[in-house]
C-alpha cells in the first residue's frame, strides 16, 4: 500500500480480486492448524471477555477462529475483495466489517484488544501512516485495553555491504527477492512465478520498522509496552530472534 499524491493518508487497495481468490492458498502455512491456535489462544486470553478490533481482517484467517471462541470480534479492511472471500466462509457473514484503511477508519464502540498480525503493519509504507495506525488503536481501545503486533524483525544482518536484495525464496520456478532501501526504511518484495506463458511478478512494498520504532509509536499514542515475546507461545524475545509479538495497554 502506498500514499497518493494528493493525500499522504489515503492508502492503495493492493488486494483486489485476482490477488484476493487466491490469497489463503498463497499463505497455506499460515493457515497450519498449529500455527492458528497458538495465535487464537494468545489473543483470546488477551481479549478476556472483552470485544476485539481486527485491523486489516483480510479474508479472516484469524477472525473466523476467534469469533468461534466466543469473543466479539470486528474488523476494518481496505480490500472489499478480501471481505468478500471472508464472507464466503462459515461465519463470515456474521463479524461486521468496516471498508477503509486501519490508519484512519473508525468502528463504532470501545474495544478491550485491537490486534494487527502477519507483518500487516509493513504495509503502511510511511511512518507517518504507521504512527496514525497507532493512534487509531488507541482511540478504539478502553482504558487498560492493549494493543497486539505481530512483526518480523528487519533481517538486514543477512544484506551483503553495498547489496540491496536478499533472496529468500527460490524452488520450482518460484523466485522470492526482497529489496531494500536502508536510507528509508523502504523494502519491496518481489514475487515472480515462472511458468508456459513467461516469468509473472507481483512486487509489494513494505516499510520495515523496528522494535524500539514500534515502543515510541505506542508511547505517543497514550500506550505503554506491556510484553513483547518471540512468538504467540510467550517464549523471550532475544537478540536471535526472527519476529516478534508486541503488546501495548492504554494507560
Amino acid at each position: 500500500m502506498s500514499p497518493t499524491d494528493d493525500n499522504p493518508r489515503m492508502l492503495e487497495d493492493r488486494f483486489g480480486p485476482g490477488v484476493a481468490e487466491t490469497y489463503d492458498e498463497s499463505v497455506a502455512t499460515m493457515f497450519d492448524p498449529e500455527t492458528i491456535e497458538q495465535t487464537v489462544a494468545a489473543l483470546a486470553r488477551l481479549a478476556g471477555s472483552d470485544a476485539a478490533l481486527e485491523f486489516a481482517i483480510g479474508t479472516g484467517r484469524v477472525a473466523l477462529p476467534l469469533a468461534a471462541r466466543g469473543v466479539q470480534v470486528s474488523g476494518i479492511e481496505l480490500s472489499e475483495a478480501m471481505v468478500a472471500q471472508l464472507r464466503a466462509k462459515p461465519g463470515g457473514a456474521d463479524i461486521p466489517v468496516v471498508i477503509g484503511d486501519m490508519a484512519s477508519a473508525r468502528v463504532s464502540g470501545s474495544f478491550g484488544l485491537v490486534y494487527l498480525v502477519f507483518n500487516t503493519i509493513g504495509n503502511l509504507t510511511t511512518q507517518e501512516q504507521q504512527i496514525a495506525c497507532f493512534a487509531n488503536a488507541a482511540a478504539h481501545l478502553r482504558p487498560g485495553g492493549c494493543f497486539v503486533v505481530e512483526v518480523g524483525v528487519p533481517d538486514l544482518r543477512r544484506l551483503p555491504p553495498g547489496e540491496r536484495h536478499v533472496v529468500f525464496y527460490a524452488d520450482d520456478g518460484r523466485w522470492g527477492i526482497d529489496e531494500y532501501d536502508t536510507a528509508t526504511q523502504r523494502l519491496v518484495s518481489h514475487h515472480l512465478h515462472a511458468d508456459g506463458a513467461g516469468v509473472r511478478e507481483r512486487a509489494i512494498p513494505f516499510r520495515y520498522v523496528w522494535p524500539s520504532e514500534l515502543d515510541l509509536m505506542a508511547r505517543l499514542a497514550g500506550m505503554a509496552r506491556e510484553a513483547r515475546w518471540a512468538d504467540w507461545l510467550g517464549r523471550p524475545f532475544g537478540h536471535d530472534s526472527t519476529a516478534h509479538v508486541s503488546v501495548w495497554r492504554k494507560t
